[in-house]
């Protein structure tokens, strides 16, 4: 699954569109390189996403074929940081 799909299935960040733009600006970065939106996520990658005054560090638990439900989002993760 591409990153910008996981990011918005995962909640994470509300609109693929937003996490496009993140991602091209550099903020976003995947086992510590920077990343593009079409990166594919697997299972047991590292996502950290820069915000304008913190950071949120994140391990895929599970990359999901389809959407998921607001009550199995959460499943899809577990925060590091």
């Amino acid at each position: 699954m591409r990153l910008d799909k996981f990011l918005k299935v995962s909640r994470l960040i509300k609109r693929r569109t937003v996490a496009n733009e993140i991602s091209d600006t550099g903020r976003i970065s995947v086992n510590g390189n920077e990343a593009k939106p079409a990166k594919q996520i697997k299972e047991n990658d590292i996502i950290e996403i820069k915000y304008a005054t913190r950071s949120t560090k994140i391990r895929v638990l599970k990359v999901p074929q389809n959407n998921v439900s607001v009550q199995e989002a959460p499943l899809l993760y577990e925060i590091l940081e």
